[in-house]
């Protein structure tokens, strides 16, 4: 016999190899390794992650972001819009969102959009072409057809969004009908998400998220009749009441609308972050070996049903754009996730939308009271973000190497860069001997290949190149409490009262929580030796009057009404004394404005009253009900 010529081996064919067999061949060593060297970590929809971003930025940065874009032209841009309004809050939601059913805050809302919009367009000069663009919330389907039109035609006014182009929106199917679908195709849309979760009833009524099998379907056979690209479903494992049976039957169900994407994500039970997570029956959540075989059965299902295993927690099929791209080398990712356009510079609007524009990233203000003030002093309403540096985009174009395409050329990164790989990444490429042991990734001269083992755990292969969480992780702890801006959390006594710039009380008051973002307003003392003394001069009481020129609106110019007898107090410069004697609290005087006689009250009138050595007995905190202050609806 003669002898055979070895078969050439086309790019990126091992990533065909793994991504078309029916079944993953190494789940069994997934579950053995899962438990014990997986674990929280980021995402990476952007690197340096969104916990990096800091409020060293500001407006002046997002200016020069927008004048390196200008510069940039013609290059194409993507653009993200977030509407954060909802009609009913679900409970596993973590999203930034707005809870009501008054459509005249959205209308206000649309007319701030289109003011953002302006700003921005300004700065990066001609009309730029979109080859991107996502609406996402929130519900974006919560505003009306004639808000819809408005923003669209004032995206229009500023960019040019092409028919060619991946145009997608978020939708609830409990609040369209085909009528709003059809209207979504004639503003241009071609790609729609659609959020799932579970099919089961009983996961559903736990989650607060009823939404029949039946309502789904018609609107994703609506989709199809209006001739829309691609059809997206959202999974999401780790929900009160799931076992591995009832997710299968989910699982089944959603293959009978055969959708061209499926992103099946876990749920992160963080009720000290998310308050709507506290009404989740905590005892009702899988348990994390029951949580692992969902997720392994639900890969096994949906590779054995024809489903490309993306990687993270994305499913296409095979002839989606998606598969396509990652079979071309030319997946990338955003913060929407896997995309195939993620290499342009995109715009954010709306608030808490992100952006990311000539190496910055820039995240919009938080809440509507900020973004609305910050637009009508003609500013745009940066909150916070980050410069990249020259190290960052190194390793960014090495995360995203190894989650979107499974395999890094070194020698292509030392020629990009100008760099030793093996000098540079010394302590990298000791890891990831490690976890070459562990079968997730293999080390070949000139080249680094995740297998199909370490792609189902690439997050554990991309935390490797993370230097932010090698610093973290070098640091004392005290250290890494600190805040990212480089400012210490304060530490709040027991007793204090915050107060939001609306003027509202937080409901939240744990001694170890740090300094809310949003009290542009308040003045928080730290906390004292003694930790039960509650101060005579409260600044955070809106009657409050001090001597103390500090930034408490109200302290400009009035004089404090302590007495002399309170002795050493945090509101006074050194060696400073109150002028007059305090004559009631606060509470007893806005009951005398409404005419209402003052209740007996068996501690003393004031506060003032009290010494040092008169402090309260270390326990729960005593609430009063002041009138006027109501707490914040649930």
């Amino acid at each position: 016999m003669g002898r055979q010529t070895p078969r050439k081996v086309r790019p990126h064919e091992h990533v065909r190899h793994a991504i078309y067999g029916a079944r993953p061949p190494c789940l069994s060593d997934f579950r053995a390794l899962a438990g014990r060297i997986d674990g929280n970590g980021p995402r990476y929809t952007s690197y340096p992650t969104a916990d990096r971003f800091h409020n060293g930025l500001g407006e002046p940065g997002y200016h020069a972001a927008l004048a390196d874009c200008r510069a940039a032209a013609p290059a194409p841009l993507s653009l993200y819009l977030h509407i954060p309004f909802c009609e009913n809050i679900c409970y596993y939601c973590g999203c930034n969102k707005v809870i009501t059913r008054d459509h005249g805050r959205s209308a206000k809302y649309v007319h701030y959009l289109a003011k953002e919009m302006a700003l921005a367009a300004a700065q990066i000069g001609e009309r730029r072409q979109v080859l991107q663009s996502h609406w996402g919330g929130g519900t974006p389907t919560f505003l009306n057809p004639e808000e819809m039109r408005r923003v669209m035609a004032s995206l229009h006014a500023h960019f040019d969004l092409p028919a060619e182009g991946e145009h997608s929106i978020e939708i609830d199917p409990r609040r369209v009908d085909y009528a709003r679908m059809a209207l979504l195709a004639e503003l241009g849309f071609n790609r729609v998400s659609l959020g799932v979760q579970d099919f089961d009833p009983e996961v559903q009524q736990a989650i607060h998220r009823v939404q029949p099998f039946e309502e789904t379907r018609a609107v994703v056979d609506a989709a199809r009749d209006l001739g829309f690209r691609s059809v997206s479903l959202d999974l999401i494992y780790g929900l009160p009441h799931q076992t591995t049976t009832r997710f299968n039957a989910t699982v089944e169900q959603v293959l009978t609308l055969r959708p061209d994407r499926l992103s099946v994500y876990s749920y992160a039970h963080l009720p000290h972050v998310f308050k709507p997570q506290r009404r989740i029956d905590e005892n009702a959540l899988p348990s994390a070996g029951e949580k692992l075989d969902i997720l392994v059965s639900t890969i096994e299902r949906l590779t054995a049903a024809g489903y490309v295993y993306i990687g993270m927690d994305h499913f296409a099929l095979p002839d989606d754009d998606l598969a396509v791209a990652q079979r071309d080398g030319r997946l990338q990712r955003n913060f929407q996730g896997y995309s195939t356009h993620a290499g342009y510079d995109q715009l954010g609007f709306g608030i808490s939308a992100i952006g990311a524009v000539a190496g910055r990233y820039v995240q919009n203000a938080r809440t509507l009271d900020d973004y609305y003030a910050a637009l009508d002093a003609g500013r745009l309403p940066v909150m916070r973000g980050f410069e990249m540096e020259r190290e960052d985009h190194l390793r960014r174009e090495i995360i995203g190497a190894l989650m979107c395409n499974g395999i890094l050329d070194i020698s292509q990164i030392e020629a990009r860069h100008g760099i030793d790989f093996a000098r540079t990444f010394d302590a990298e490429l000791a890891d990831l001997d490690r976890l070459g042991a562990d079968g997730l990734v293999r080390l070949e001269p000139g080249r680094i290949e995740v297998t199909m083992l370490g792609r189902l755990l690439v997050r554990r292969v991309a935390m490797v190149f993370d230097r932010y969480l090698r610093e973290d992780a070098a640091r004392p702890a005290a250290v890494q409490q600190a805040a990212n801006d480089g400012v210490q959390s304060i530490r709040l006594c027991r007793s204090t009262r915050a107060w939001s710039d609306t003027g509202r009380r937080l409901r939240r008051r744990n001694e170890d929580e740090k300094k809310p973002a949003n009290l542009s307003r308040a003045f928080l003392h730290p906390e004292p030796e003694i930790t039960w003394q509650r101060w005579p001069c409260n600044p955070l009481r809106r009657a409050h009057r001090c001597p103390g020129r500090h930034s408490h609106p109200s302290a400009a110019s009035r004089p404090c009404l302590s007495a002399r007898s309170c002795g050493p107090h945090p509101c006074l410069p050194s060696g400073a004394a109150p002028r007059q004697p305090c004559r009631r609290t606060w509470e007893h005087r806005q009951l005398r404005r409404r005419g209402r006689p003052r209740k007996p009250d068996r501690r003393p009138s004031c506060p003032c009253r009290r010494t040092q050595q008169q402090v309260r007995q270390p326990g729960p905190p005593q609430r009063r009900r002041v009138p006027g202050l109501q707490r914040e609806p649930e």
